[in-house]
């Protein structure tokens, strides 16, 4: 039962993803998305922060820290691409095209990382029925673009290419977690897409950034804390998950999560719902499923 844990960790946490760029989108349309990206920073620096003083004693939060590669203290300006991109993906065809266009993504550069170590990935070997259950998610995907007005194909390839660097971030996160421990390693990684958003919003979005502040006032505390706070959850527990099964398998049981609420969401928040949408999420998830087989590892990449 305690080997099944990580994976189901990494199942909700995908359901979460699709949590945090709803919250994200809503609070975005209400302000802009830059002022989104820089809250969101925020709430996660104020929340890890009182969690690691709150608890000085707690080896999970507060490990024995050691001296970690200069150059994992970035992980946080993926952030400034991903919020974008999701919201690009959301706001243009639905949180279920959008969540689907991420986990193809996700699902891909998983297999990569497996196939070729990048990044430091163990090294495994790549069956045939990985790519075909990949095949599978594409074929969902296309389903899903066969009705409805929102479809335009190339809105999809923000939320792509938001599941590709989400997938790469989180890998990135998780090697300085090794280091530091997940919840410091989360906390470098706001604090560092604190600054990356700055620089963004008000070199290339300044009229946009400064114009959603002033209409900050006016949006619901819960939305403005929400976005960072799942934020947190997704960031932390990836730290802890990614380590203890193969990328592939965290980029599957994270896109399923992912499609599942996402599909609910779509429902709920913006009354999308179509045969075609749910085909292709069904689909989807079948070629998640297809993947899913024991690999054999090639050794590790350290």
């Amino acid at each position: 039962m305690k080997t099944l844990i990580p994976y189901l960790t990494a199942f909700i946490t995908g359901s979460v993803i699709s949590v945090m760029v709803v919250f994200n989108t809503e609070f975005g349309r209400l302000t802009s998305s830059e002022v989104s990206l820089i809250a969101n920073q925020i709430v996660g620096i104020l929340v890890l922060s009182a969690i690691i003083l709150a608890l000085p004693h707690n080896r999970l939060v507060n490990p024995e820290r050691k001296k970690a590669p200069w150059y994992l203290f970035f992980g946080g300006l993926f952030g400034v691409f991903i919020i974008s991109a999701n919201y690009v993906g959301v706001t243009k065809t639905g949180a279920t095209i959008a969540m689907a266009g991420a986990v193809f993504g996700q699902s891909l550069v998983g297999l990569v990382m497996d196939l070729t170590g990048f990044m430091g990935v163990s090294r495994r070997k790549i069956r045939a029925r990985r790519w075909a259950g990949l095949a599978v998610c594409f074929m969902g995907i296309v389903a899903m673009f066969s009705g409805g007005e929102r479809t335009n194909p190339a809105y999809l390839a923000p939320s792509v290419a938001a599941g590709v660097l989400t997938m790469i971030q989180m890998v990135y996160n998780s090697r300085l977690s090794s280091y530091n421990g997940p919840f410091h390693a989360a906390r470098v990684n706001v604090i560092s897409g604190l600054f990356g958003a700055l620089a963004y919003s008000f070199i290339f979005h300044s009229d946009t950034t400064i114009t959603g502040f002033r209409a900050l006032a006016d949006v619901p505390v819960h939305l403005i804390v929400a976005g960072g706070l799942t934020a947190c959850i997704v960031v932390v527990n990836t730290n802890i998950v990614i380590p203890k099964i193969p990328a592939v398998y965290s980029a599957l049981l994270l896109s399923c999560g992912q499609i599942i609420a996402a599909v609910f969401f779509d429902l709920m928040l913006y009354a999308v719902f179509t045969p075609a949408l749910l085909a292709g999420a069904v689909v989807i998830i079948a070629g998640i499923l297809i993947g899913m087989e024991k690999d054999q590892s090639m050794g590790s990449s350290s």
